[in-house]
């Protein structure tokens, strides 16, 4: 990209920065797209680190079309408070620390939530959405936020308490954007008919369907240790996007004492003292919108120790369900499936 001298009232020393073209993927603080900056400080192999809740802009030429953003996030052992002033949290402490409940924006509206587990461990997220052309300005800037769940305006009152004591305090800090792509969004193409999918727990969350603390490359189910995970809306063509839900969750003893209660089951005789494993299938006990509260009773039906909820999958805002564990068991994500709305149906 070169860049070009203002004219008017500019001087020698202004500069007019052209837009990037897409598709375009950033992946360091000094790439010349990202324009402005806002308790942000830049990196080098990544865009950059949140100091606190702020944002990034990026200057990219849409040209009218709708374009799609894939943002890639992540927490480490430096997301932390204080990592910027030489004085950060004590890992031991920060490893013992509270999930963090985010809010993505772009261009001032609420887009996606990631909720990202705390530790050492590396842990990844992801938000995708897409641009309508008249969400974007002439100067192609575009703003990406990350705000902490408790910040901003347009949060529903019944999901700050339902989270209150649950995740972090100024989760943003510490947070890194590893990356962010710009496509023309294959929605303003020919979508073709889509049809019934199931993913697993990891999947679910890769596409960004579904945030229950991070992944890490592997396939399986994801632990719910929290009792909390988000279902995001997603834009059209991708996994999830409109129609219904159908959530598969499992209850099963974890951990050491896990282990162990499952050695003694094994030991034990029919007849005699032994253990009884009971169904152990989580319970859903709420569900609200990041914008406007508490949701309809969930549509939910078990059988052994699995959980099915069954929602619209949403258009407009985050969901939050809220999981109670049954017998001391670890809630997890087994699966996803999603059926897309019938042939006819209006879609997003």
């Amino acid at each position: 990209m070169s860049d070009l001298l203002t004219a008017g009232t500019g001087t020698d020393f202004d500069r007019l920065a052209i837009p990037a073209e897409a598709p375009i993927g950033i992946i360091s603080g000094h790439d010349a797209a990202l324009q402005v900056t806002d308790q942000v400080h830049r990196g080098v192999q990544i865009v950059g680190r949140f100091e606190r809740s702020g944002l990034a802009g990026f200057k990219v030429a849409a040209a009218g079309r709708r374009l799609r953003v894939t943002v890639s996030l992540s927490v480490d052992a430096a997301s932390v408070r204080g990592w910027h002033g030489g004085e950060p949290e004590q890992p031991a402490e920060a490893g013992k620390g509270m999930p963090r409940l985010i809010q993505i924006r772009s261009q001032g509206r609420l887009r996606q939530c990631v909720l990202l587990k705390g530790g050492g461990h590396l842990k990844k997220s992801v938000a995708v959405f897409d641009l309508l052309p008249e969400e974007m300005p002439d100067d192609g800037l575009i703003c990406i936020e990350a705000l902490d769940i408790m910040e901003g305006r347009g949060i529903s009152g019944v999901l700050r308490e339902s989270v209150a004591g649950s995740v972090m305090h100024d989760g943003v800090a510490g947070l890194r954007i590893d990356s962010v792509d710009f496509i023309v969004s294959p929605a303003g193409e020919q979508v073709t008919a889509a049809a019934e999918q199931t993913r697993d727990g990891v999947r679910s969350e890769t596409s960004s369907l579904i945030s229950c603390g991070g992944f890490a490359g592997r396939q399986g189910t994801r632990s719910l240790r929290s009792g909390l995970f988000i279902v995001n809306p997603v834009p059209p063509g991708v996994f999830g996007s409109g129609g219904e839900l159908t959530i598969r969750l499992s209850g099963r003893a974890g951990g050491t004492a896990g282990r162990r209660l499952r050695a003694l089951i094994r030991k034990a005789r029919p007849g005699g003292n032994g253990w009884a494993l009971k169904a152990a299938a989580p319970t859903v006990r709420q569900i609200v919108s990041v914008q406007d509260g508490d949701l309809a009773a969930p549509i939910q039906s078990t059988s052994g120790a699995i959980t099915e909820l069954r929602l619209p999958a949403p258009t407009n805002a985050p969901i939050l369900v809220v999981v109670t564990a049954q017998n001391g068991a670890v809630p997890s994500l087994l699966s996803t499936t999603w059926t897309p709305d019938r042939p006819g149906q209006a879609t997003r």
